[in-house]
């Protein structure tokens, strides 16, 4: 089968990239490398994927370039790509995440509805929960996004409704709590602690540490999107994909301690406008629709993250 990843050259892009070749499909990427963080990084994933001879790479920004060539030869869409990133959300910023995660994901449905692809599984984010009502938070429990990135992401999900409803759109959302493991982007906490802690530098914590968050390692995450995108999934399912692994951020800096060698020093900074106090999700609906269970427990995680971080191979 032919499948489209959108942000394929993104953390959760090669990773989810690498599921569906191992597994013996074709994968058309797009990406249009956007300077959030170092584009090197994204062009070597990009190279990465690019000596499979399943893969073929398409630059484009999705939010004005047409996809109905790709869509319509397509046997369904996994789209990842949007703009990240919680703190950066707000003032003069928003307009960069209406565009990257709004617009572009309209155009991702519309261009679904018009080739008539037959699945469409869409990036979300625990973001929309906001500070939850209730842990582990279930797909039906309220959303009340607490940053613009959590506003954005949840427009995008009423986008995904709005074609399924009125057009039949075959639509799957999913919602990732806390992605970690090789690869993460460099802006993300974890990637920080171990490049921190390895250099002898500051780790920055904001607040006291004790936020919790629920930790779903990249392949667990990378199983779900595709079990999501190739199994057989009822059009208009809501699913959340973590990791069961909810910990403190001060119990996280232990265990990057321990797997690094060297102590962390940390330097307290205030809690930031749009940081939830706790992520925890109830993965209940995507066992029993995805037959899907996170494998990875977080410690051995970050243990494989720090092996690839600081120059070991993990293939």
């Amino acid at each position: 089968m032919k499948y489209v990843v959108t942000g394929s050259a993104g953390f959760i892009g090669r990773h989810v990239c690498a599921e569906l070749l191992a597994q013996g499909h074709d994968v058309v990427g797009i990406d249009s490398f956007t300077d959030y963080y170092d584009v090197a990084i994204k062009r070597a994933n990009a190279e990465w994927l690019g000596s499979h001879a399943r893969y073929r790479a398409v630059e484009l920004d999705i939010a004005s370039g047409r996809l109905d060539d790709e869509l319509a030869a397509s046997d369904a869409v996994i789209h990842l790509a949007g703009q990240p990133g919680v703190r950066l959300s707000w003032n003069e910023y928003f307009h960069v995440y209406v565009e990257r995660n709004i617009v572009a994901s309209q155009r991702v449905l519309e261009a679904a509805r018009r080739t008539g692809v037959r699945r469409v599984v869409l990036a979300s984010s625990s973001s929309v929960y906001g500070n939850a009502s209730e842990y582990p938070t279930t797909e039906d429990s309220p959303t009340r996004p607490y940053s613009p990135y959590g506003v954005t992401k949840l427009a995008m999900e009423q986008l995904a409704w709005a074609y399924a409803e009125n057009w039949g759109v075959p639509v799957t959302v999913l919602r990732y709590f806390t992605v970690y493991g090789p690869w993460q982007r460099p802006d993300m906490g974890m990637h920080r602690f171990i490049a921190q802690t390895a250099a002898g530098e500051l780790v920055t914590v904001y607040g006291d540490g004790e936020q919790v968050r629920d930790f779903t390692y990249v392949t667990d995450a990378a199983a779900a999107t595709v079990a999501a995108a190739t199994a057989d999934v009822p059009p208009g399912s809501l699913l959340n994909v973590a990791g069961g692994a909810s910990s403190t951020v001060n119990n996280v800096l232990k265990l990057v301690a321990e797997n690094v060698g060297r102590e962390v020093i940390s330097h307290r900074e205030p809690e930031q406008p749009g940081d939830v106090r706790v992520t925890g999700g109830s993965i209940d609906r995507a066992r029993r629709i995805l037959g899907w269970e996170p494998a990875v427990p977080l410690a051995d995680g970050i243990k494989r993250q720090v092996v690839q971080q600081l120059g070991g191979d993990l293939g």
